[in-house]
């Protein structure tokens, strides 16, 4: 069993020894939060106190942060107890000018994810569409739900959801993509469906839906895709769609060959 476990794909995870140690209270899961997406390397005070106060730290925030830390230990502590010759300091060991969080057993969901994308996409990159699209296929089901879910509202950790989010959907896509390469078009449609009303202005997630509803003799509806989606841009941005989705729906419009079969230029959509 792996010491120390992160899970940053979802609500936040930290288990030591198989044993969550994640806290109830707000300031200390967010510190825990934030040491945990550094996992392995040192978070200063100064980045700390700047997360859990919004630049508006009290008087002392090292007192306040060494009380969390010390309350943090000692849930650590329950937990390592059923691992033997494990300390508490040093799975949450204090640096130079803050806190680390890290043993040399060591797991986290966000990095394997990170490894298996970029995996995945050297072998895209060789041609190789089915194995590609099995890893991402994996990659996408490490997810529990939005990254770092109860603690994005400001702040680092938000900005690192939001990373983890934009390449969760570009994974998405590029086995979509992969799909659509293998002839996969009619089974992607109902997933495409869903996407796309999550996504409404994600002109790539439209335009992968088109094509799948084109290549399954479903002409007309490919057409509304695209009208509902200049709908939407134009009354929520006052623009219209990018001239490849208008270049898209010209093919579709004309029955362009080039939509009959999957083709790489059509790979980014």
């Amino acid at each position: 069993m792996t010491r120390l476990e992160i899970g940053l794909l979802g609500p936040l995870v930290v288990t030591v020894g198989g044993v969550s140690v994640v806290p109830s209270a707000a300031k200390q899961r967010r510190l825990l939060a934030l040491l945990a997406v550094g996992a392995g390397r040192e978070v200063g005070m100064s980045a700390i106190a700047e997360e859990l106060w919004a630049g508006r730290p009290p008087a002392g925030p090292s007192a306040a942060v060494q009380t969390y830390v010390k309350q943090l230990r000692q849930r650590i502590a329950v937990a390592s107890s059923r691992t033997p010759g494990l300390d508490p300091k040093e799975v949450l060991g204090r640096g130079n000018t803050g806190y680390r969080l890290g043993t040399s057993d060591l797991r986290v969901d966000a990095r394997d994810f990170e490894t298996t994308v970029l995996r995945a996409m050297h072998i895209l990159a060789r041609g190789e569409d089915e194995e590609g699209a099995r890893l991402l296929a994996d990659a996408l089901g490490m997810w529990r739900g939005p990254a770092l879910d109860e603690a994005r509202e400001s702040g680092a950790l938000r900005a690192e959801a939001l990373r983890l989010d934009e390449m969760r959907l570009a994974a998405l896509e590029a086995r979509i993509a992969a799909d659509l390469r293998l002839g996969r078009h009619t089974h992607l449609i109902s997933e495409l469906t869903a996407l796309t009303c999550r996504h409404p202005l994600q002109e790539n997630l439209h335009a992968q839906l088109i094509l799948a509803l084109y290549r399954s003799g479903r002409t007309s509806q490919a057409l509304e895709v695209f009208r509902r989606l200049r709908d939407t841009t134009v009354r929520e941005l006052g623009i219209e769609p990018s001239r490849r989705l208008q270049e898209l729906q010209r093919w579709v419009l004309t029955c362009d060959p080039l939509l009959d079969a999957p083709v790489p230029s059509l790979a980014t959509f």
